[in-house]
């Protein structure tokens, strides 16, 4: 059986390569891989595979599958929780099998946007750069201390639990909101409404998926219910946010912090090396004028151990496709 692997960096080649020896595989699945992404004009490159494995910005619309399918591909397999860049009517019209990895080590995620909430809070990647310059001053890098500090979690599933025990632990206040909430979330904190969580929280940390009624959740009127100086995380999907009401709410001085790891208009940016060239995506070139912004290029996901179980389920939902038997992580 063969897969074509789109969007393959160097990382997912040797993850895999381990999880087909290693982890049920036996060697026995054969990839190819391709180092772009998947849309109508890379997905001739399928041509005699059995399946494609993609992620999170390979593009999986109605053209996309059928071209797919004409080829002879029955399965895609994603390489990621998320699956909204899927047209799953046209792949269960087509009768693809279409499974995803619902969860991988959440605190490599949770740990992240820890990470992100503490350099920017501290300014220590300001820091870095000055000292490395000989700049000892601490003039303009004025943090505050956590501890005792209002921490709303929006998505209490896995990987916003595993980010509510961090910041519990490290004394924060911590409120919670989730349509479809957690019981495991009743001991680390408060579950409220989400206007409250926004009006309450001194750091706003996004943990839930991207759907049509969370499609731009962080807007103009949440925005505005949020604390004035608030901070805002993302490590969850792109198109939680409005980009542009976020800009408005950073130049009034309203939104007092941004730090993210995923954007809306990512899959032109992010897991490419663009240092040489002229980026002419004017909006988030301007999120990048503003000191108090902090961008990461969507590597809350990047643990050994993270792609370690990533690969180990995508061999697994292969193996599944492969043998005929029912997947738990089959979402077409």
């Amino acid at each position: 059986m063969k897969t074509a692997v789109f969007s393959a960096r160097p990382y997912d080649r040797h993850f895999l390569e381990a999880a087909n020896q290693h982890t049920g595989g036996d060697g026995r699945f054969e990839f190819a891989y391709f180092d772009v992404g998947l849309d109508l004009t890379t997905s001739t490159l399928a041509q005699g595979s059995d399946a494609v494995c993609v992620f999170v910005n390979d593009r999986l619309d109605a053209p996309v599958l059928e071209a797919l399918h004409g080829q002879g591909v029955r399965a895609v397999l994603l390489r990621c929780a998320g699956f909204n860049n899927v047209d799953l009517a046209a792949a269960e019209r087509l009768g693809l099998f279409v499974a995803r990895v619902p969860a991988y080590s959440p605190e490599a995620v949770a740990e992240h946007a820890l990470a992100l909430i503490m350099t920017l809070n501290r300014q220590t990647h300001r820091a870095y750069n000055r000292v490395r310059e000989g700049n000892f001053m601490l003039d303009g890098l004025l943090g505050r201390t956590l501890y005792g500090r209002t921490a709303g979690i929006v998505g209490t599933g896995k990987i916003g639990l595993a980010t509510a025990r961090i910041l519990k632990g490290m004394g924060c206040n911590v409120l919670g909101y989730d349509p479809y909430p957690s019981s495991a979330f009743d001991g680390i904190g408060e579950m409220v409404p989400l206007a409250e969580l926004l009006a309450r929280s001194d750091i706003v940390s996004l943990h839930c998926p991207l759907t049509p009624d969370t499609h731009h959740l962080i807007n103009e009127a949440s925005l505005a219910l949020m604390k004035p100086g608030a901070m805002l995380v993302n490590t969850s999907r792109g198109g939680l946010v409005n980009t542009d009401a976020v800009i408005r709410a950073l130049k009034s001085r309203h939104l007092g912090h941004l730090a993210i790891d995923v954007y809306e208009q990512e899959s032109a940016l992010f897991f490419q090396d663009l240092s040489g060239e002229i980026i002419d995506d004017d909006v988030f070139q301007r999120l990048m004028t503003f000191p108090n912004v902090l961008v990461t290029g969507h590597q809350g996901f990047f643990t050994a151990e993270a792609l370690q179980e990533i690969s180990a389920i995508t061999l697994g939902n292969l193996t599944d496709f492969a043998e005929g038997r029912d997947c738990p992580n089959k979402v077409a």
